[in-house]
């Protein structure tokens, strides 16, 4: 195999190589390196013998994501206020053309379910990731993981169960969640608290990640009068020089929010029954830099 035909068929295979990392991982820099470590090792390997590139850079790409997991979960940082994971701008394209596997992909990209895996084990998140959200045989993630496939079947079914107890619910319908998005946001803009409240479930909750280094709540903000009245009030205090601009993120739409032109905040819903479950605002400076050229 020439270097040519090995960079082709690595690049060919780089975005679900990402989409892997950053399922694991839930941070786009350390996907990104994860994915840069792979490349690596696969151009400074013998390929001679590889029958299959997508399941060998799969492998080494999640063993890899596992390793960067426990280091990250080893050190034991503290994170001041609630937890999101950092917005991943989202284009599945011509390459997912069947919509139940576009679903499916959006799905396991979520925010809400994203933070559910976090409370998951390294190997019981490659389990659910590499079964979930690429379908891959159990038998494959057993020859990846070098762990027998009983005990993969039982670890997917484990992470299985813990997801399905703990996410949210919400519809994955891009346009709704669009339409919806742009009533609340008009609402808020406006200060028209009944008309915000009438878009928002009664147990709704907002989650705001400012990782303590801009202004957001560090508590999880629940009901429908809270909620509402935080929002009209950040509305009125208003930013210099706000504009704003949909992008698809973690598979639904969302709203970057700039001020002066640089990113300040990312706003995105779930949205369920023609109603607004849970609000995501990502403010974290360091969780937005990817963002800036999006």
């Amino acid at each position: 195999m020439t270097t040519e035909t090995a960079t082709d068929l690595f690049e060919a295979h780089r975005p679900v190589l990402l989409g892997v990392a950053y399922r694991m991982l839930g941070r786009v820099a350390d996907a990104e390196d994860v994915v840069q470590e792979a490349w690596l090792r696969w151009s400074g390997s013998s390929r001679a013998e590889v029958r299959e590139p997508r399941g060998y850079l799969v492998r080494i790409t999640t063993r890899l994501a596992i390793d960067r997991l426990r280091q990250i979960k080893a050190r034991g940082e503290t994170y001041v206020g609630p937890w999101l994971p950092e917005p991943y701008v989202t284009d599945f394209g011509d390459t997912v053309p069947d919509t139940t596997e576009r679903a499916v992909l959006a799905d396991s990209v979520s925010l809400a379910v994203l933070v559910v895996l976090e409370s998951l084990s390294p190997l019981e998140r490659a389990v659910f990731v590499l079964r979930e959200a690429f379908g891959f045989p159990y038998a494959d993630i057993a020859a990846m993981l070098d762990r027998g496939e009983p005990a993969v079947r039982q670890l997917a079914g484990r992470a299985r169960k813990h997801v399905e107890e703990r996410r949210p619910r919400y519809d994955v319908d891009p346009a709704q969640r669009r339409d919806l998005t742009e009533r609340f946001l008009a609402a808020a803009a406006d200060g028209d608290l009944e008309g915000l409240m009438a878009l928002l479930a009664p147990d709704i909750r907002l989650v705001g990640d400012s990782g303590g280094k801009s202004r957001a709540p560090l508590r999880v903000l629940r009901s429908a009068d809270k909620v509402g009245r935080f929002l009209t009030g950040a509305a009125r205090k208003g930013l210099p020089g706000l504009t704003t601009r949909f992008l698809e993120v973690n598979g639904g739409p969302a709203v970057l929010i700039l001020s002066g032109g640089e990113p300040d905040s990312v706003l995105q819903l779930d949205v369920a029954d023609g109603r607004v479950q849970s609000v995501y605002v990502i403010r974290n400076p360091d969780k937005l830099r990817s963002l800036a050229l999006a």
